[in-house]
C-alpha cells in the first residue's frame, strides 16, 4: 500500500470534530501538511461542547484567532453564571456563582478569559483558519482500516458520497475519532475510570415567551431539579433559541423513541414552570456522561486526542478544552520531529504529560457534576467526590511532573493544591505585559513556533542560546528583559520578570513552544552554551 498510496501527507488526522479541527489549525500554524477526514458532511450543526476555557483562549489568542472566536460568541457574550432551582418562575432559584470572573482577578495571571462559543459556532472559525494556512480537509469521508509500519501509516479512506476508496499514506497518525474511537479498538488501548455516569437527550426548541421568563438572569445554564421535571436549560441566543438537556434511563428501559416531541414540550414547561409557554421541538440528540481515560496515549505512530483519549463530564466544560490542549501539545512535538530538530522520542513525551492531566481532570469532572446536582446523576458512594480543585486550577494550575522538562520533582501533584504559575518547570510559564519592537504583547504570545529563552539584558545567556541552539539547529528565540537599552522587550508597571519566574537577575527560563516551562536556572553558569546544550539535547531528545 505505501508504494501505491493515493496521497501521501506528513499526518493524518481522523475525525473534523472541535479537537480534530483544533489539531489541524495548529499544525498548519507549524507549517506541517496534513489531510483530515471526517465522516460527516460538514461541521457540528449542533450546540454543544461551548464553554473555552482561559488556558485554551490563550492558545487561540497565539493562533491569532481569538477575536474572530469571540465574535462568533457574542451573542452569549454577557452570559456568567450558573443558576439552580426547582423551576424559573418560583422562589427557589439561586446562584451557584453569578459571575465567572469576580473583579477580574483572571487578569492577572493571563492576556485572555473565558469564551462561551458553542461548537456549532467555533468548529467554521477553527476550519476557516486552517484552510487558509493550506489544511486539506475531506468532509463525507471515513477511515475504514489503517496499519503503521516502522516508517509511517498506511489506511483506506471511503468517500461516503460517492462510494470510492483511497489510500492515505502519513509518517504519523492522530485520532480524534470520538469516545467510541474505532482507532483506539484497534489498537487494542484499554480505559480505566468510573465508567457510564448518566445519559440525557438534548434537545433544541425554539421559545419566544420563555425570554420574558428568564428576564434578566443571563445564566451560562440553569439546573432545573423538580422532580421528575429536571434538567439543565441553556440559552442559545438568550431571545428564542434553546437547548433543554432530559434525563435519560436507558437502564430502565427507556427509549430514544419515548422523548417524542409531545413528551419533550411537556417536560420543558413542568421544568420552567409556566404551562402554556410556547415550545416548539428543532432537533434532539443523545449523549452519554462517562469517566474514562485511555490506558495509553499512542501506540507506535499513532496518538489519541479528545474523546478517543478520555471521556468526562460535561460539567465544567473540562473535556472539549482538555481535548484542545492535548492537540497543542502534540503538534508542536510532530512539528518538531517532522522538521527535524527534535528526536523521535519527543513524541513518547506526549502521553507521559497528558494523560496524568486527563486522569486528574476527569475525576473533577465528575465531582463537578455532583457538587451542581446535574440532572441524571446520581453518583455512587463509591465513585470518589470530595473538591479536587476549582475549574481554574484545573484549567490553568495542572502541571507536567515528567516528559520534556527538565528539574521536575516528580512526586508533585499534576494539581497542586493551590496556583502556582511561578516558572516552575512543568508549568504554564507566567503573563506579564512587556514592550518591544512589535508593541504591547504578554509573554504569552512569544510562545508558539521555537523555543525561547527569557534572560536579563547583557546576559551571557543570549549568546549561550543563539550558539547552543545554532550547534544544534534548534529554533530559538532568546529575549533580553530589563529597561535599559541592550533590552530586548521592557516590563510594564515595574513588574520583576525574574521574580515572576522563580529565577534570578543572572539567571535564565527555558520555555517551550507550548507555553510550558522546559527548565529553568537559578543564576549564572560557568558555560552558558554547553549548559544549554546539554538541557536542549534531553527536553528535545536528540541524544
Amino acid at each position: 500500500m505505501e508504494e501505491n498510496a493515493d496521497h501521501r501527507v506528513p499526518v493524518l488526522i481522523v475525525g473534523g470534530s472541535l479537537v480534530g479541527l483544533a489539531t489541524s489549525m495548529f499544525l498548519s500554524r507549524h507549517g506541517i501538511g496534513h489531510l483530515l477526514v471526517e465522516k460527516h458532511s460538514g461541521t457540528s450543526t449542533h450546540p454543544r461542547g461551548r464553554g473555552m476555557n482561559v488556558r485554551t483562549m490563550e492558545l487561540f489568542r497565539v493562533c491569532g484567532v481569538e477575536q474572530d472566536i469571540r465574535e462568533a460568541a457574542a451573542v452569549l457574550a454577557e452570559n456568567h453564571g450558573i443558576l439552580q432551582g426547582g423551576s424559573l418562575t418560583g422562589n427557589d432559584s439561586a446562584w451557584l456563582f453569578k459571575e465567572i470572573d469576580p473583579g477580574g482577578r483572571l487578569a492577572r495571571i493571563s492576556p485572555a478569559g473565558w469564551c462561551l462559543c458553542s461548537q456549532n459556532d467555533i468548529e467554521p472559525v477553527l476550519s476557516e483558519h486552517s484552510r487558509r494556512l493550506g489544511a486539506q480537509m475531506l468532509y463525507s469521508n471515513e477511515m475504514l482500516s489503517f496499519e503503521q509500519d516502522a516508517k509511517g501509516v498506511s489506511a483506506i479512506v471511503k468517500d461516503r458520497t460517492t462510494g470510492e476508496h483511497r489510500t492515505v499514506r502519513a509518517d504519523y497518525l492522530v485520532a480524534a475519532d470520538g469516545p467510541r474511537s474505532p482507532v483506539r479498538e484497534q489498537l487494542g488501548i484499554g480505559q480505566t475510570g468510573n465508567g457510564e455516569l448518566f445519559h440525557n437527550v438534548s434537545v433544541t426548541f425554539n421559545s419566544r415567551q420563555l425570554a420574558d421568563v428568564v428576564g434578566d438572569r443571563r445564566f451560562i445554564v440553569c439546573y432545573l431539579t423538580k422532580p421528575g421535571a429536571d434538567g439543565a436549560l441553556l440559552p442559545v441566543n438568550n431571545v428564542d433559541r434553546w437547548v433543554f438537556h432530559a434525563p435519560w434511563h436507558p437502564e430502565d428501559g427507556e427509549t430514544l423513541d419515548d422523548f417524542t416531541d409531545e413528551r419533550c414540550a411537556d417536560h420543558i414547561r413542568r421544568a420552567v414552570g409556566a404551562e402554556d409557554l410556547d415550545v416548539e421541538i428543532t432537533g434532539k440528540a443523545p449523549w452519554h456522561a462517562a469517566e474514562r481515560v485511555a490506558e495509553r496515549y499512542s501506540d507506535g505512530r499513532v496518538f489519541l486526542a479528545g474523546d478517543s483519549a478520555h471521556e468526562m463530564s460535561p460539567t465544567g466544560a473540562f473535556g472539549s478544552n482538555t481535548g484542545i490542549q492535548d492537540a497543542h501539545n502534540i503538534a508542536w512535538k510532530l512539528a518538531a520531529v517532522l522538521k527535524g530538530w527534535a528526536g523521535p522520542g519527543l513524541l513518547d513525551t506526549y502521553g507521559m504529560e497528558r494523560l496524568p492531566v486527563a486522569r486528574v481532570t476527569s475525576e473533577r469532572a465528575s465531582a463537578r457534576s455532583a457538587e451542581h446536582s446535574h440532572p441524571g446523576y446520581a453518583p455512587s458512594p463509591t465513585s470518589g467526590g470530595g473538591r479536587q480543585g476549582g475549574v481554574l486550577m484545573v484549567a490553568m494550575g495542572y502541571g507536567y511532573r515528567s516528559g520534556a522538562v527538565v528539574g521536575v520533582d516528580p512526586s508533585l501533584a499534576v494539581v497542586p493544591e493551590r496556583m502556582q504559575l511561578s516558572g516552575d518547570p512543568g508549568t504554564r510559564a507566567p503573563h506579564i505585559w512587556v514592550t518591544g519592537q512589535n508593541g504591547r504583547v504578554s509573554t504569552v504570545d512569544l510562545y508558539e513556533q521555537s523555543l525561547v529563552l527569557l534572560c536579563a539584558e547583557n546576559s551571557p545567556w543570549r549568546e549561550g542560546a543563539r550558539k547552543a541552539a545554532a550547534g544544534l539547529s534548534v529554533p530559538l528565540e532568546a529575549y533580553a528583559i530589563g529597561s535599559g537599552p541592550a533590552a530586548d522587550l521592557a516590563p510594564e508597571d515595574g513588574e520583576d520578570w525574574a521574580e515572576r519566574h522563580g529565577t534570578t537577575p543572572e539567571g535564565a527560563v527555558l520555555v517551550r513552544p507550548d507555553g510550558f516551562v522546559a527548565w529553568r536556572s537559578p543564576g549564572a553558569a560557568a558555560d552558558p552554551e554547553a549548559t544549554l546544550r546539554k538541557v536542549l539535547t534531553e527536553v528535545l531528545s536528540l541524544g
